[in-house]
């Protein structure tokens, strides 16, 4: 790094000799204890594998640690007897020293029903911005798919001539696209990056007539990898490992509709209708624009995407009276309304499957006083949680709430950023990345006396986790000199800590290490967990500003059921989860 100057005042410089990363003390020690005459050679470097880094005696063969050493002699530090100092700090500080098992691959048993997995899973995923006034478009789709969500939603609805159909947040400002535009950029892109199925999630506002386009438009655009279930009602999910590579659609099964009565007719019946239930009728009674919209609204603020999902019609379109069947026999995973009370539609029914969904508020309130419900019921059945509807600017929630009760489908808005998202890209980190995370199996078994995990019950301590920070580096190479600081090099400081049950979340911060853009805090943390199966393992970095408020440095989050123990080179990703070219940190992972 050359050396850096800085203006102040417009006419006075102030300069800073350049940092260079040096092996912090301990990493130094290990070198000495593990090298012989300032080399480490094949044997040793095995060695070092096996006893620091936690590497199983099977799995690291002298050919591992000889093609480590391969992997470095394009450095200028390389020895041809074996790793100086230098080259072996290189190596700790390299990609192939990740914290995740590399490369990433499936591990988990992918053989048990849909219910038993956490699914990567996005909210309006067509939406380019904020769930207002923004774009639709299959861009979004498709970079979700790229990044390995497996749960894709889209709004349907007639377009403006009523004679094809249109996704788009309905009545907002949002603009269109075509649903044949979205289904075969899903086609496409499917695939890249998990070969596990894919659910397209389907909020219905058609017309039967719609339904039967629907239909035709997903059955030839997806041809063979369309999931047919073959029954009305499956009495258990199939399983990721017998669905890869195939599409499943999910959505509430098409109400018989009325076709409409005359005026006069309307204007007798509606006496009727006034004192019925929704139950008792069938469709619904027509409302003019006005009501339509406020009704809408009054809806979307309470239940939002639980609402009964067919349409609300104009009156000019004459109802069929039939269900269009080919439309119905898509569906594979059957949403059913909540009817009743909260223990009659969390009730478990031995013989068939369905999927509920829940916004996260009444999930929070639900949770409050049947937490043990939903659990015993996401043990069979699939829950979906989705934003509430004041989320217009398509922020994100705490997903933990979700998972923590055994909820499938936490939906996120993955064109935002934040904290939240953030988590989300950290569990679905594991399990090779490929969208599916087998639930841990105190949220899937039953105890002797028909008991299941209750949320609310404080547990023993399982393990504890020790996360000794070392140092960071890159930041001089992907960002300008000036980007944190006009004045001088950047002032970093780490914050640490544990998203998981409420016992175990935790935040804690390192000390600022002042004007250097590579910072040793060399800082150790201790986290106890009694949950350790549902804990990630957050990190972010900000530089400190006295002035304003603190710059982001970068961040990550990682599963701690998949960290590998040991001095691991971790990458950070920006605020909206790319990946920096340089920045790392150097970090040692224990469990006691």
């Amino acid at each position: 790094m050359s050396k850096q100057t800085y203006t102040v005042c417009f006419c006075f410089t102030r300069r800073f000799k350049p940092t260079v990363a040096e092996a912090p003390a301990e990493i130094k020690a290990l070198f000495v204890k593990y090298s012989e005459n300032g080399i480490m050679t094949v044997d040793r470097l095995r060695t070092f594998l096996l006893e620091v880094q936690g590497e199983e005696e099977d799995k690291v063969t002298r050919v591992d640690a000889e093609s480590i050493m391969e992997s470095l002699k394009h450095l200028n530090v390389f020895h041809r007897k074996g790793l100086n100092l230098e080259a072996f700090f290189r190596y700790l500080f390299s990609d192939s020293n990740s914290p995740l098992p590399q490369p990433p691959k499936v591990h988990h048993d992918m053989t048990a029903p849909l219910s038993n997995y956490f699914i990567y899973t996005g909210h309006n995923s067509y939406l380019t911005g904020n769930q207002l006034n923004s774009d639709s478009s299959d861009i979004p789709i498709i970079e979700a798919l790229q990044r390995g969500v497996r749960g894709i939603e889209l709004d349907m609805w007639p377009n403006s001539t009523k004679d094809n159909v249109d996704i788009l947040h309905g009545r907002t400002l949002t603009t269109p696209v075509e649903l044949i535009k979205c289904l075969r950029s899903i086609r496409e892109y499917a695939f890249v990056a998990s070969e596990y199925p894919v659910i397209i999630t389907l909020e219905d506002h058609l017309t039967p007539d719609l339904q039967a386009k629907v239909a035709e438009m997903v059955t030839q655009t997806f041809g063979d990898i369309l999931f047919s279930p073959g029954s009305e009602c499956l009495v258990e999910f199939p399983s990721p490992e017998s669905l890869k590579r195939r599409i499943i659609i999910s959505t509430k099964p098409p109400k018989v509709h009325l076709e409409n009565k005359s005026s006069t007719e309307n204007n007798n019946d509606s006496k009727k209708v006034k004192g019925s239930t929704e139950e008792q009728v069938s469709g619904k009674e027509v409302l003019d624009s006005k009501d339509k919209l406020e009704a809408f609204d009054k809806i979307d603020s309470e239940d939002g995407e639980d609402t009964d999902e067919e349409s609300i019609d104009d009156g000019e379109h004459k109802l069929k009276p039939n269900v269009v069947p080919e439309y119905k026999h898509l569906i594979t995973i059957q949403v059913e309304k909540r009817k009743g009370e909260i223990k009659e539609w969390l009730s478990v029914d031995p013989d068939k499957v369905k999927r509920i969904s829940l916004n996260e508020q009444k999930l929070e309130n639900i949770a409050d006083t049947n937490g043990t419900d939903i659990v015993r019921f996401t043990q069979r059945n699939i829950l979906r949680v989705y934003p509430k509807a004041t989320r217009w600017d398509s922020s994100n929630y705490d997903p933990i709430t979700g998972w923590m009760h055994g909820a499938q489908m936490v939906a996120f808005n993955m064109q935002g950023y934040g904290k939240y998202l953030w988590l989300m890209h950290g569990m679905f980190r594991g399990n090779g990345g490929c969208g599916y995370v087998k639930k841990p199996d105190i949220l899937l078994k039953v105890g002797p006396h028909d008991e299941v995990f209750d949320p609310k019950r404080d547990l023993p301590l399982k393990k504890t986790l020790k996360v000794k920070l070392y140092m960071g580096e890159g930041w001089h190479l992907d960002f300008h000199h000036t980007h944190f600081d006009l004045y001088s090099p950047p002032d970093f400081y780490a914050r640490v800590g544990i998203a998981g049950v409420p016992a175990d979340s935790v935040m804690k911060k390192t000390k600022t290490i002042e004007d250097n853009w590579i910072p040793t805090w060399d800082e150790e943390f201790e986290f106890p967990l009694t949950v350790p199966e549902l804990a990630l393992l957050r990190i972010e970095v900000c530089e400190y500003d006295m002035s304003e408020q603190d710059d982001f440095g970068g961040q990550t989050c990682l599963p701690v059921s998949e960290l590998r123990p040991g001095i691991r080179a971790v990458p950070l990703y920006s605020q909206k989860g790319e990946k920096y070219k340089s920045v790392k940190l150097l970090v040692r992972f224990e469990f006691v």
